[in-house]
């Protein structure tokens, strides 16, 4: 019934939910999922183009994540564009079966990017889409506390302790992501803000560890 089912994210706590429910639904139809995000610009833009971007890359970067530990296949794209269009324009380029979203943006402007958004992709696509809203407690909203859990993690999965915090904590898609670098490469410690469940990713591996 779907082969190809669309996650566009904003890296907002709400697109936590979206991702849940588009990867069980790729699952349950063995669908490839696209994960999407859009650096907006036009009348509607960001004021934060510097920041946006990289914002966009570790959006999908935690699409990408969860679907590698869920046996799902993946592609990603960061386009930049009114994100709307960009969105349904990327439906029809990759014959796109559902779209699953959230409703709730971050705060400020892009809070109502998001539900802009939503709201026009509810209207003008052509394939169904599910829109899905966060309504999950966040238990860790401290950097410094997911901080800790992701250099737990991290040595528990058999780093040394010569690993150094290479930037602030950020979070995406309600979790964390810590960057740290190793002797050998860039790892990035993903820790769940509402279930505290930790995921190591690098280039190599991807674990899970429960906290």
């Amino acid at each position: 019934m779907y082969q190809h089912v669309l996650i566009p994210t904003d890296g907002s706590d709400g697109t936590r939910r979206s991702i849940e429910h588009g990867l069980a639904i790729a699952d349950r139809f063995d669908a490839t999922v696209h994960g999407l995000s859009v650096v907006p610009e036009g009348p509607l833009g960001t004021f934060e183009a510097n920041e946006a971007t990289p914002a966009a890359h570790r959006a999908v970067e935690r699409v990408e994540l969860e679907a590698n530990a869920a046996g799902v296949d993946v592609v990603t794209a960061v386009e930049q564009g009114v994100p709307h269009e960009e969105i349904l324009d990327y439906v029809d380029e990759h014959d796109i079966d559902a779209i699953v979203m959230g409703t709730q943006g971050r705060t400020g402007l892009d809070r109502v990017l998001m539900g802009s958004v939503t709201e026009r992709i509810v209207r003008m696509a052509d394939v169904p889409v599910v829109t899905v809203r966060l309504n999950q407690e966040l238990r860790i909203e401290d950097p410094d506390e997911a901080e800790r859990l992701a250099r737990d993690a991290l040595e528990a999965d058999g780093y040394d302790g010569d690993a150094t915090v290479a930037e602030d904590p950020h979070r995406t898609s309600a979790s964390w992501i810590v960057p740290f670098d190793t002797d050998d490469e860039r790892v990035h410690v993903h820790v769940d803000a509402v279930t505290r469940e930790t995921r190591v990713a690098s280039p190599n591996r991807s674990r899970n560890r429960n906290r």
